[in-house]
């Protein structure tokens, strides 16, 4: 409030204009299950407490190395065999509460919240990611307990919670014709959901197991979610996961014909029930193949893609962080020109990376009455648009006789 009285001259600093807006990170795997963390140093033995880990070095100290029945070793090292990433791990194997790793149960996975500490447990810890990093993960891994429709519904819920993607594989042995059947009301295995925010694998992989010296399977997502990550850091989130390289792997559960121009190989007809596959070809290599989630065929919207449901998240999310440096303040001219100027560079940025084909912010007159400004509520439309993956590559042919007249020419 400046001086009721002044001889003599003064500067009042305003603040106006754009701010900058960051984008949240995207290249962060959520991780729950089980770690054999009674060979691990007492020092860093965690559970039910989300632990990053940045590389495997980290994740054989806090979680030790590949043991039979025990879910978080290997899926770490199925997540960083592409290279890169950052994951957020929950381990839920207690050993004071549980005599083996069979004794852990699905409800162990889900969690809870303590009524007496009010502490989160299971998949439910990933909630505190925010206040304890910075980030919330964007894709959710339960390797092999999401084999159980209750943990698929679990993960759903927390995807939405947190606008995260779930990777979810169907059970060990299940045959193409159990996933197709499996999308829908006649399936007995965990598929049947419509949701734009879980991805469907299948098969499981194989990969060699130095310890006994002999080929074992592994779930896909584990290494879908490596693949995501590390495509997120070296193209971008707005690239879609599908024909990308796996690595680490030497094999499939079930192998399936795959050709590219064939509309009823196995791939496709999975691709087609929006199932996420491997593609393996003459010369090819192992290659996920698939951009659609779970939410297609039910859902013909846009946002069934991957990437584009993804690249909303990120948009979404980013802006509302960045609205907490302009909460509060007294609204007026100022203030919406400066919230929508703001968003506008955010969205022109991401134009310049090519995660935008086009987009803008605006304020709409008509959408915020003087009633609800009295009430101190402001509404801004945002419209976008990600580009979408070429799917589909169609060439007309035609056989044209004229062109015999060049003959002789």
């Amino acid at each position: 409030m400046p001086a009721s009285f002044l001889h003599g001259v003064e500067t009042i600093e305003i603040e106006k204009g754009a701010r900058t807006i960051k984008t949240v990170k995207t290249a962060v795997v959520g991780l729950v299950g089980t770690a054999p963390i009674q060979n691990v140093d007492e020092e860093y033995r965690t559970i039910n407490e989300p632990t990053l880990i940045l590389n495997e070095i980290d994740a054989a100290k806090y979680f030790g190395s590949a043991t039979d029945g025990y879910t978080i070793p290997s899926a770490l090292k199925a997540i960083f065999d592409q290279g890169a990433g950052i994951v957020i791990v929950v381990n839920v194997f207690d050993p004071e509460k549980h005599e083996d790793v069979t004794d852990v149960t699905k409800g162990d996975i889900i969690g809870s919240i303590d009524a007496d500490t009010g502490k989160r447990t299971g998949m439910k810890a990933f909630e505190d990611s925010y206040s304890l990093f910075g980030y919330f993960p964007k894709t959710i891994i339960a390797p092999v307990y999401c084999e159980d429709t209750a943990v698929v519904t679990e993960i759903k819920t927390l995807c939405d919670k947190i606008r995260a993607i779930g990777i979810v594989d169907a059970p060990v042995g299940a045959t193409v014709q159990d996933v197709i059947t499996g999308r829908g009301p006649e399936g007995t295995i965990n598929f049947n959901t419509s949701s734009d925010r879980i991805v469907l694998c299948y098969p499981h992989l194989k990969v060699y197991d130095s310890a006994s010296d002999s080929n074992i399977l592994e779930p896909y997502s584990q290494r879908l979610a490596g693949v995501i990550a590390a495509k997120d850091i070296d193209k971008g989130y707005h690239w879609s996961p599908s024909n990308t390289e796996i690595n680490g792997i030497i094999g499939v559960e079930r192998q399936l014909t795959s050709m590219i121009n064939d509309p009823t190989s196995e791939v496709n007809a999975l691709n087609e029930a929006g199932v996420v596959t491997v593609f393996n070809s003459y010369g090819s290599g192992f290659r996920t193949w698939g951009n659609r989630s779970a939410a297609y065929p039910s859902s013909t919207h846009v946002t069934n893609f991957i990437n584009i449901r993804r690249t909303a998240d990120i948009l979404h999310e980013s802006v509302e962080y960045s609205m907490l440096q302009f909460i509060d303040f007294p609204i007026d001219n100022g203030l919406i020109d400066s919230i929508t100027e703001s968003v506008n560079a955010f969205i022109r940025t991401l134009i310049g990376r090519g995660a935008l084909i086009d987009g803008k912010c605006y304020y709409n007159p008509d959408k915020n009455p003087v009633t609800e400004i009295a009430n101190g509520h402001l509404v801004f439309d945002v419209e976008f648009m990600p580009p979408t993956p070429a799917e589909r590559i169609t060439f007309e042919s035609f056989i044209d006789i004229e062109l015999l007249k060049s003959l002789g020419q």
